[in-house]
Order: C-alpha cells, then structure tokens, then sequence
C-alpha cells in the first residue's frame, strides 16, 4: 500500500510522523474555525443591541451603514427587511456551523455554511476595507475551503457514521 509520501507500508504497519502530521493538518484548523464560530455565535445571541433593528451596535445599523458601499447592496436590503430575523438567523448559523466544525459532524456541509457566511460578510460589511488583507472576512472564507474539499475525516463523528463513504456529505 502506497503512503502520502510515496513510500509504502504495509497494513500493520504504523504509519511515521509525517504521516500522521499530514492526516491530522486540518484539526488545528478545524478547532480554530469551530471555536470562532461557536463564540461568534454565542455572542450575538447575548448582545441584545446586536439583536435589534437600530441603535448602537445593532445588526440593523450595521447593514444600514454598509448599505451603499456593499459588493452586493441586495444582501444589506435583505438582511434590512427584518434585522431582528437576520441577527438570530446569523448568529444561530454561526453556531451551528460551529459545533458542526468541532464535532465534524457533517463536515463538509458546516464548512459550505461557514464559507457562505463569510462571503456574505465579506460582500457586505467588509468589502470596503482597505487594503483588503484587514478584512478578517475574506481571511475566513478562503479558511474554510481545506475543510470544504477534505471534510473531517479524522477524530469526527463523521468518521464514525456507519457506510459513510470519503468523498461526500
């Protein structure tokens, strides 16, 4: 049997270092994105001025105030036709993707969630930051793609599912 590294070892044979690190590279990343996301979450669940339609900190004054310079201004007025809804939407989202992230419990499909929030954050309240590299947003979507293509393939309970096939959701 051929290994990552083109060497071979056997089925009884126990894998090196460097094999064992290039199987678990993802996991910091995976524990880094879930954590975040499971904070994010929590977070916007607690903050009360983050959950209302104006006033300082709200979710509605934050798509207001990136209405105009957004990607895609339609994303702010959807998010501007109930902030409330919008506000427990994201952050109920955020923290699913999270936990899903931690646990790797349908992984690939958390990742997809996770990328689909940061670009819509990207797209709206951080498009406009120059230069773009300060934009955390952009930072996270191009951070979930590893786990969108490679899934949790190690310590998951994806790996435990019975008849779960590598490869898809």
């Amino acid at each position: 049997m051929h290994g990552y590294g083109g060497g071979s070892y056997g089925l009884d044979e126990p894998k090196g270092l460097r094999d064992r690190a290039r199987e678990y590279a993802l996991l910091p990343l995976r524990i880094f994105l879930g954590a975040t996301f499971v904070y994010a979450g929590l977070d916007k669940l607690t903050d009360s001025a983050f959950l209302s339609a104006d006033g300082a900190g709200s979710i509605g004054e934050t798509m207001q105030a990136v209405r105009d310079s957004a990607a895609v201004p339609a994303l702010a007025d959807l998010a501007l036709r109930s902030p409330e809804g919008f506000g427990y939407a994201l952050a109920i989202g955020e923290l699913l993707v999270g936990l899903g992230t931690l646990a790797g419990l349908w992984a690939r499909l958390a990742a997809l969630g996770g990328a689909l929030v940061s670009l819509s954050l990207w797209l709206t309240v951080s498009w406009r930051t120059e230069p773009y590299y300060y934009g955390n947003d952009l930072v996270y979507l191009v951070a979930w793609l590893p786990l969108l293509l490679a899934g949790a393939p190690y310590l998951s309970l994806d790996a435990l599912r019975p008849g779960r096939r590598r490869g898809r959701f």
